[in-house]
């Protein structure tokens, strides 16, 4: 199975971190993260039922991101710690689009004891050149609600420019909320980096 064996040796690494896709060995790690910090997580997430912590659900999580991944479409990573090897959040390169748009849209999540020590900003240290000199995108977006002021944060320090307020876009907590919206460009992640 070629597909299934370049899943398995994908991966963006750095000396301290590495970003893979999640593996059915991953589940009861993700799921004990989760757990733990279901309360921070919440706000800024659609809501979870108890069957979405099952295996079974994560069996048929992981099938579809491997899909997804095999299609072009997304690719959903685990972020991992190196040493010592510990799951500490995951960040998504989702909505992958081609042909005249040449974009996609970040989503992320960061496991609480983990939040606020640089693990997401490293996460994106290697995901934003994946996204221009691999996958060869245009644009990349990200959205946040309004009050998630560290959220906005880490995207200004990554580079991204706030664009507008996306009204009612999504449904986090049960609730449609507004967003602002983010994007990193090409050639702005190239004038940084020169």
């Amino acid at each position: 199975m070629p597909g299934a064996l370049k899943r398995r040796r994908f991966a963006l690494e750095s000396d301290e971190h590495m970003l893979r896709l999640p593996r059915m060995s991953d589940f009861e790690d993700w799921r004990a993260l989760r757990m733990r910090g279901r309360s921070f997580l919440q706000p800024w997430e659609p809501l979870w039922s108890v069957h979405d912590m099952s295996e079974a659900a994560f069996r048929k999580r992981v099938a579809r991101l491997n899909r997804e991944y095999d299609s072009g479409t997304s690719i959903q990573l685990f972020i991992f710690m190196r040493k010592p090897e510990m799951l500490v959040g995951g960040i998504t390169i989702g909505l992958i689009r081609r042909g005249v748009a040449q974009m996609c849209m970040l989503g992320y999540w960061m496991g609480e004891e983990y939040a606020g020590k640089g693990h997401m900003f490293a996460a994106l240290g290697l995901v934003i050149p994946f996204v221009f000199d691999e996958l060869r995108l245009h644009r990349i977006e990200a959205a946040c609600i309004p009050s998630n002021d560290r959220s906005a944060s880490l995207l200004r320090k990554a580079g991204f420019t706030q664009e507008g307020l996306l009204r009612k876009y999504l449904r986090i907590n049960g609730v449609w909320q507004d967003h602002y919206i983010f994007s990193l460009l090409r050639e702005d992640f190239d004038a940084n980096t020169n």
